[in-house]
């Protein structure tokens, strides 16, 4: 739901988005030496070498990111040799959500060491949503006012960032 909110931001602050979650990242355990694709990590991995930015929102399991996220941000291996490798010049916005608050902290740092080893730009900010209470109503609108901050935050974030890099795009 935070990533939904947060990429509602963005489209209205005027980016086009597309949401990758759930279903979309159940993919085979990355494997470099096996080059067959499924559908869903093409496609995953298509949308990654085109955008100008990107948020990863995770579950913070036992301290850390999710199994699940960790395997689809695997599949990004596959745009080493691409001319704008990796994550290079994409900002890259990290939202974690858990259960109570020792999980954020390592998680959103786990997170953003991985982006960084990516050569992408976690923003500034990172999101830590402590979902042990209700933030997000029936039709998934945020009603924890801290939490939306955090999210429009990191979504504010992204966009500014996306915005200098295309400023500065070679002709």
């Amino acid at each position: 739901m935070a990533l939904r909110a947060c990429l509602a931001m963005i489209e209205q602050d005027g980016a086009e988005t597309v949401l990758i979650t759930g279903q979309d990242i159940v993919l085979p355990i990355y494997m470099p030496e096996l080059p067959d694709r499924s559908a869903e990590a093409k496609r995953m991995i298509e949308h990654i070498r085109t955008c100008d930015g990107l948020i990863i929102a995770s579950p913070g399991y036992h301290g850390s990111i999710s199994g699940l996220i960790k395997n689809a941000i695997d599949y990004i291996e596959d745009l080493r040799t691409d001319p704008r490798s990796y994550l290079e010049g994409r900002a890259v916005g990290c939202i974690m959500g858990a259960a109570g608050g020792q999980a954020l902290g390592t998680a959103l740092t786990t997170l953003r060491s991985v982006v960084h080893a990516l050569r992408g730009w976690p923003t500034p900010f990172g999101a830590t949503l402590n979902t042990s209470g209700k933030l997000f109503d029936a039709t998934g609108q945020c009603t924890d006012e801290p939490a939306r901050q955090q999210i429009e935050l990191v979504a504010r974030q992204v966009m500014h960032f996306a915005r200098m890099q295309l400023a500065f795009k070679p002709a």
